[in-house]
C-alpha cells in the first residue's frame, strides 16, 4: 500500500468513528419527549390555567408530576403510555369542564420524562413507587386512575394491589392479556451493551419495559380478581398496537369489579387520547367519583 493510500485509510477510519461519536451522543439528548419548566409554564399561562409543576421522592426515587384544578375535590390521576410524560394528557389538565369537578394530576412514569429519565423500571416497581406517591399526595377524596397503552396495564396492577383505594379505572387502549402480547425478538438485542446506546432518548427505556411487559402481565393475571373496583374500558377496533382483543379479554376476567363499561371507538387507531378527546372526556365527566 502507498504511503498516500494509507494516509487516505486512516482518514475515513477517523471520519467514521467521529460519526459513530457525534451519533452516541446525539442519541443521549434527543426524543427525550418531556417538556421543559419553562414550556410547561409557557403553556398553563395561556390557557391561563393555575397548575402545580413539582418533584417529590417516593422510596429513594424522584417522580415528577403537574397538577391542576382544585385540591378539595375527586381526583383524576393520569398515566401516559410508552414512551411519553405528563404532556400526553396536557390537554385533559386544562379543559375547563373537567376542572369543574376534578383535581387533575399527570404524572412522569418512572423512566420518563423528569422522573429519572432512562432509568426503566418493570411494572411492578413503576406500581409500588406509584401506590406511594398517591399516598404522599393524598387528599381523602376518591379518586380515579386513567391510563394509556402502556399506562393501562399499570393502573390495573395498581389496583389488584389497593382494591380499595381506587374509585375507577379508565383503561385507555391498555395491554392487559398477556397472550396478546408478541414481544418482538430484536427488543432483546438492542437491550445489549453497547448496542441500546445506539438507542435515541425515550426509546431506550421503553423498548425497555415494552421487552419485559408480557412476563409481567403473566405475573399479573393471577390477581385480576383482586379488582372491586368500576372499569370504563375504551379502545379502537383497529387498534394496530394494542389488539382489541384485550377488551374481551378484560371484560371475562375482571369478575369481581364492581362494573364493566366498555366504550369501542369504530376504525380507532392506538392514540385515542388525541384523536377521541371528546369521547374520553364525556367519559370521565360522567363518573361517579
Amino acid at each position: 500500500m502507498t504511503r498516500k493510500g494509507f494516509k487516505f485509510r486512516c482518514k475515513i477510519k477517523y471520519i467514521l468513528f467521529g460519526v459513530l461519536f457525534s451519533y452516541v451522543i446525539f442519541c443521549q439528548s434527543c426524543m427525550m419527549m418531556r417538556t421543559s419548566p419553562k414550556k410547561t409554564k409557557k403553556f398553563f399561562d395561556k390557557a391561563q390555567i393555575g397548575f402545580v409543576d413539582k418533584k417529590i421522592i417516593v422510596d429513594g426515587h424522584k417522580l415528577h408530576y403537574v397538577q391542576t384544578g382544585t385540591e378539595n375535590k375527586p381526583t383524576l390521576v393520569f398515566i401516559h403510555g410508552s414512551p411519553g410524560s405528563w404532556d400526553a394528557y396536557k390537554n385533559y389538565l386544562i379543559d375547563t369542564l373537567l376542572l369543574q369537578k376534578y383535581r387533575m394530576i399527570s404524572i412522569d412514569r418512572p423512566g420518563f420524562g423528569n422522573s429519572e429519565f432512562g432509568e426503566a423500571q418493570d411494572l411492578k416497581t413503576q406500581s409500588r413507587l406509584l401506590v406511594g406517591f398517591l399516598k404522599t399526595i393524598d387528599n381523602k377524596q376518591s379518586i380515579a386512575l386513567v391510563g394509556h397503552s402502556m399506562g393501562g396495564p399499570l393502573i390495573v396492577k395498581m389496583a389488584t394491589e389497593e382494591p380499595s383505594k381506587y374509585k375507577h379505572l379508565i383503561i385507555l387502549a391498555g395491554s392487559i392479556d398477556p397472550n396478546a402480547e408478541k414481544p418482538e425478538k430484536w427488543r432483546y438485542v438492542i437491550q445489549m451493551k453497547p448496542i441500546r446506546y445506539l438507542i435515541p432518548g425515550a426509546m431506550r427505556p421503553a423498548n425497555d419495559e415494552l421487552w419485559w411487559l408480557k412476563q409481567d402481565l403473566v405475573d399479573m393475571e393471577p390477581f385480576l380478581k383482586n379488582i372491586t373496583c368500576d372499569v370504563t374500558i375504551i379502545h379502537g377496533t383497529k387498534d394496530r398496537l394494542v389488539p382489541y382483543s384485550n377488551v374481551a379479554f378484560m371484560k371475562r376476567v375482571f369478575v369481581n369489579a364492581k362494573s364493566i363499561d366498555i366504550i369501542s371507538i369504530q376504525d380507532a387507531d392506538h392514540f385515542i387520547p388525541w384523536s377521541d378527546f371528546e369521547t374520553i372526556r364525556k367519559a370521565l365527566l360522567e363518573l361517579k367519583l
